[in-house]
């Protein structure tokens, strides 16, 4: 499954089709049970959905329908079946049942089952199985990473600094309440710290402008004025290294307009590349290296060179408003969410695959 910690409800694919590896089907489970329309858990419990649950005149079920930043969405029934994981086992986990959805990555789908929402909704997973604390450590390879749901403290793991969470009561049109929020402070480019006033990272009356920590999105995307003046930086920074596509018309995925033409046997020269720094309040995240730069495949520019765009864009081409730090940028960083505390810890410099290693040999 996808760990998701941008959404709520949890899914698996329930209807085989020609490109799913894997599915959950509810006829062979004994344990499995449809919410009906008439259920208080479809007319309360759905309270923080982005999209109302509705109910489905054909089978009076509760129907949920979920979309993603990226055009993808994917809707069914909500259910009940019983989880387990490790020692737990909890009956009545609340959860989607999907049949039918629309995908801008049709491979990618077919490599996992659904997905775990673990947001700080009432029907997240986390919330749900009764965690006030969960880690995980994203691998920078297709190595294995980590997911722990609980405490958790090794001699192995470096200090980890801690942010604290923004919470807001008030509903607004544009803040999600449910989603991790953190405040961003400011943006150091190398030893240059970015000339924005504060303002600029405060969300404003309506709710733009929150920082989400959300390992469903991909890359890392900051609102339109602190964006322009982080690439006008990083170009500047990089002029002599890097050689930029000139093409205006090219933008990666429709978002990420700052790309880069590399030799076709040759790699970019990473430790010549300004590290950048995400201020927080109490923490820093520190983006290095290869974790500044995307090699994009079939970049249909024509040439022998490779394509390598930069790894934060624009939320306004994305069509959000909020700045989004996504999973690319939380690789090899171990993070963790206590929700007892309210707080997001950021322990930097960790090889996520040989932590994996090491937790195996600890079992």
């Amino acid at each position: 499954m996808v760990l998701d910690t941008g959404s709520e409800l949890s899914w698996l694919h329930c209807k085989k089709s020609p490109n799913l590896g894997s599915v959950f089907d509810p006829v062979s489970s004994s344990s499995y049970s449809p919410i009906p329309c008439s259920s208080p858990i479809c007319r309360t419990r759905t309270r923080d959905l982005t999209i109302p649950a509705s109910c489905d005149p054909k089978t009076h079920l509760c129907h949920v329908a979920i979309s993603y930043a990226d055009a993808t969405s994917i809707e069914g029934n909500l259910a009940q079946e019983t989880f387990v994981i490790g020692s737990w086992t909890r009956p009545g986990t609340i959860f989607g049942c999907m049949d039918s959805g629309l995908s801008s990555d049709s491979e990618e789908d077919a490599k996992s089952t659904g997905l775990m929402g673990m947001n700080r909704g009432s029907l997240s997973f986390v919330n749900q199985l009764g965690f006030s604390k969960f880690s995980y450590c994203i691998s920078g390879s297709d190595s294995s990473g980590i997911l722990l749901l609980g405490d958790s403290s090794f001699s192995w793991l470096g200090p980890i600094q801690y942010t604290p969470l923004v919470l807001q009561t008030t509903p607004l049109p544009y803040f999600d309440r449910v989603a991790y929020t953190v405040q961003l402070e400011g943006i150091r480019v190398g030893s240059k710290l970015l000339s924005l006033p504060k303002s600029v990272f405060v969300p404003d009356h309506t709710g733009a402008g929150q920082t989400m920590v959300d390992s469903g999105t991909q890359f890392t995307f900051l609102m339109g004025p602190v964006y322009t003046a982080l690439r006008t930086e990083f170009i500047t920074q990089t002029k002599s290294v890097l050689k930029i596509v000139d093409d205006p018309n090219f933008v990666f995925q429709g978002t990420m307009d700052l790309c880069y033409r590399v030799g076709a046997l040759t790699r970019p020269d990473f430790s010549r590349l300004p590290v950048i720094s995400l201020m927080f309040r109490g923490a820093e995240m520190s983006v290095s290296g290869q974790k500044l730069l995307y090699r994009v495949n079939g970049s249909g520019l024509g040439g022998k060179d490779q394509v390598y765009c930069f790894t934060f864009g624009n939320s306004d081409l994305l069509g959000i408003e909020a700045f989004v730090i996504g999973h690319h940028h939380q690789q090899n960083v171990w993070m963790e969410f206590d929700l007892a505390k309210s707080r997001v810890g950021f322990g930097a410099d960790v090889r996520c695959d040989q932590a994996s290693q090491r937790l195996r040999s600890q079992d």
